[in-house]
């Protein structure tokens, strides 16, 4: 596959000119011409590319890419090895942010709402610009029995602020740092809330809300769109996929 032919398609596909994002959406490192075998990950640390060299790939697609709004702009010290490492491999890299969070049927918010079995899940378009997501429960359950069932499907035991007595059974979500959604989630009036990271105001804003809150690691609810964007280009067009997972316990 040609790489200006997968680039056009993932644009088209993820719908990227929709977005006003914080870091490029797209081709950021340009590698060899042709593509056959792609790694996925989260984000583009130099663990990740090292693994991808030693499985000779021609691209590497992430979530977490590279030149973020604010940074230096300077390629020095750790940035300079990461795409020196791109560049004398000749490997692509391919990164989706908040195109990859949204997307209706492989992004981070879907996969994490199938994944912890909440019915009917759906972006709310009038709140964060479809970012954040509700559904329900098909039973109702105990906050911490909630908290035991995403740690249970995650891998990883979610900080729990218990903020009312009553049993969860609608909730809402957006993946990764999106914990200041919360203030969103209690005006569609959840049960719950979950994102990946914690503030110290969120215990406030949960518990003068009477929205339970889960942090359940910003890794650990973005680990599973990447990999179904993976999946999704090996079938359409019969690239080798490899997922890598480098830990993250944030």
């Amino acid at each position: 596959m040609k790489r200006h032919t997968l680039s056009q398609y993932l644009a088209d596909f993820l719908q990227t000119a929709k977005f006003k994002d914080y870091a490029p959406n797209g081709l950021q490192v340009e590698g060899r011409a042709e593509i056959k075998t792609i790694v996925t990950g989260v984000t583009a640390c130099q663990a990740l590319i090292d693994e991808a060299v030693k499985l000779n790939a021609d691209a590497i697609l992430v979530h977490h890419g590279f030149f973020w709004k604010n940074e230096p702009e300077v390629i020095t010290g750790m940035k300079q090895r990461r795409i020196k490492s791109l560049l004398e491999s000749d490997i692509n890299l391919f990164g989706y942010h908040l195109p990859l969070d949204a997307h209706p049927m492989i992004g981070n918010n879907a996969e994490l709402g199938r994944r912890l079995g909440m019915i009917n899940a759906e972006p709310v378009e009038a709140f964060g610009d479809g970012l954040l997501w509700q559904g329900k429960l098909d039973l109702p359950m105990k906050g911490e029995d909630f908290a035991k069932h995403i740690e249970s499907h995650l891998n990883r035991a979610p900080q729990h602020i218990s903020a009312v007595s009553h049993s969860i059974q609608s909730v809402a979500w957006c993946t990764g740092g999106a914990q200041d959604y919360i203030d969103m989630a209690a005006q569609l009036g959840v049960d719950a809330f979950i994102s990946g990271e914690i503030s110290e105001r969120t215990f406030h804003c949960a518990v003068e809300q009477g929205v339970d809150y889960f942090a359940a690691g910003h890794h650990a609810t973005e680990l599973y769109g990447i990999q179904a964007l993976g999946h999704h280009l090996a079938q359409e067009f019969g690239l080798t996929h490899h997922f890598v997972d480098i830990v993250n316990p944030v």
